[in-house]
Order: C-alpha cells, then sequence, then structure tokens
C-alpha cells in the first residue's frame, strides 16, 4: 500500500502565506521540465477506470507518472516508488513547506 503525503505550510506559525495557491503551483512546475499541468486525472484498473478532477502536476519517472495534486492549500502525493520521496523534499524545500504523513 502506498503512504500518502502532504507538502504543507499550515504548521508554520510565522509564515505570511500558510497555504500553497494554485498560481505559486503554476509558476513553480512551469520551471520543471519534468511536470506537466493536469486537470484531471485518471485511474486505469483491469476492468475501469476513474477520473478524478483537480489540480494535478505529473511527474515523469521513466514509464510512470506521479500525481503531486494541489489541494485546500497543500500539495498531495503517493510514495509508490522511493525514487519519489527525493522529489517530495526537494519540492517542499523549493516552496518552503513541511512534509507530513496523511
Amino acid at each position: 500500500m502506498n503512504q500518502r503525503f502532504r507538502i504543507t505550510r499550515s504548521m508554520q506559525e510565522n509564515n505570511a502565506e500558510p497555504s500553497i495557491s494554485l498560481d505559486e503551483c503554476k509558476d513553480y512546475f512551469a520551471a520543471k521540465p519534468d511536470f506537466a499541468y493536469s486537470r484531471v486525472f485518471t485511474v486505469k484498473g483491469p476492468e475501469s477506470n476513474m477520473s478524478i478532477d483537480g489540480d494535478f502536476w505529473m511527474w515523469k519517472q521513466g514509464d510512470v507518472e506521479i500525481p503531486f495534486r494541489l489541494y485546500m492549500g497543500d500539495l498531495y502525493v503517493a510514495i509508490s516508488n522511493e525514487a519519489v520521496v527525493p522529489k517530495m523534499i526537494e519540492i517542499a524545500t523549493e516552496l518552503q513547506a513541511d512534509i507530513v504523513e496523511g
């Protein structure tokens, strides 16, 4: 089972901008050539597909795309393989945010 993590500023008491905005994410990820924006994330199963609307930045890791989703001022990512961990830490550091599980 995948662990889910949240990149957030909500725990920082003295931060003037406690949430991560859509515009901030668009600017940030535009400078990252291995990310692509998507308004829909589709999960493909053996017998059906499920589409989720939202704001997603898809990270291309080999043949796999890993979604980073902006939801209510935080970025969420599931750790499906170990390669995601350093990318998640890089993003949190550059956005001056914390990482929490859940």
